[in-house]
């Protein structure tokens, strides 16, 4: 397994991460031997970076994972989970930070998780679940960086969601460790910003500011949720097709989209549509980890072969821009 370094962390993580969230849910609502199965089959292959919320099946997630690595007991396991603050959240919100991360860490079993993200939205004002780039700034940092001082987090992350003003001006302030970042083959605005006309949000080169600011990047919905699967198919342990992120206003204007991407698969530079968008995510050097979600080993394993063939080759990439501009122009 090829490792790359997560930032200014200094972690070294598989290029391949083990997502254990609720839209693939093998780690939500999967036979218990699987999950153990699908994890130790990951460590094996040189998997280490592991990714869960408490958000994934109201805590399952992190109490399944916590189980099976008690089990297991690797090593050299890299854990990072997520804190999501409520709706119009007010108030001290370290106390809410400090009682999400507690409840987590009891979930997974651990003292301290390596990579603690900050799972909401962020505007530049606010509004609902979203907290504005200040807050986030003023409030939510100061509440990690306490946590830190503790030794219960090692590292800061966020989700990449939200504005993209509002998210540059975060990263840029050099206060977070490592991204969530989403990235795919239905928008890849993060690596230099969309065309004029392209449906979906631009991101305008994020990906530009957390490599000038030392951020690690991990690549999220790299298959968009499932659009990029290449099946309209969903196995019964998955979620329904979740909101798109980024892309489309609905999963199926994201499948349908998904499906013009095939002649990179007929033109030979993939043998299958969800190879090709887990080799397109890796083609990016800014980008440490990516995180596939399965339901199945056999959904994790093809994402090691896919992996293993390693990034898209040039004539590929330029085959995926060609194929890109035939959305230009389009209704979101």
């Amino acid at each position: 397994m090829r490792m790359r370094r997560l930032g200014r962390t200094g972690l070294q993580v598989s290029i391949l991460g083990f997502g254990c969230g609720a839209v693939g849910g093998l780690m939500v609502r999967g036979d218990p031997a699987d999950q153990e199965g699908a994890v130790a089959r990951a460590l094996e292959a040189g998997v280490n970076y592991f990714d869960t919320a408490v958000q994934y099946g109201d805590g399952a997630s992190e109490q399944n994972l916590g189980r099976v690595l008690r089990n297991l007991r690797p090593s050299d396991a890299i854990v990072g989970t997520k804190v999501r603050l409520p709706p119009a959240a007010s108030g001290d919100l370290s106390a809410l930070i400090r009682r999400s991360l507690e409840g987590s860490l009891q979930r997974l079993g651990l003292e301290s998780v390596d990579i603690f993200y900050l799972h909401n939205p962020i505007t530049r004002e606010g509004s609902d679940d979203a907290l504005s780039a200040r807050r986030v700034l003023e409030e939510v940092v100061p509440a990690f960086n306490q946590l830190r001082e503790e030794g219960r987090i090692r590292f800061l992350g966020l989700t990449a969601i939200g504005q993209t003003r509002a998210l540059h001006e975060v990263i840029d302030a050099r206060a977070f460790d490592v991204a969530q970042v989403p990235y795919n083959l239905l928008n890849s605005s993060a690596a230099g910003g969309l065309r004029q006309g392209y449906p979906g949000q631009d991101y305008d080169g994020l990906l530009n500011h957390t490599q000038a600011a030392g951020v690690g990047v991990v690549g999220i919905r790299v298959l968009a949720g499932g659009a990029l699967s290449g099946s309209a198919e969903r196995h019964p342990v998955a979620s329904p097709p979740p909101a798109p992120i980024g892309s489309a206003p609905t999963y199926e204007a994201d499948l349908a989209r998904a499906g013009e991407l095939n002649p990179l698969v007929t033109d030979g530079y993939a043998r299958s549509l969800s190879e090709a968008a887990t080799r397109f995510a890796i083609s990016h050097s800014g980008i440490a980890t990516i995180l596939i979600g399965m339901a199945t080993i056999h959904e994790f394993e093809q994402a090691l072969a896919a992996v293993k063939r390693g990034p898209l080759p040039p004539a590929g990439l330029a085959r995926v821009e060609e194929l890109q501009q035939t959305f230009v122009g389009r209704a979101p």
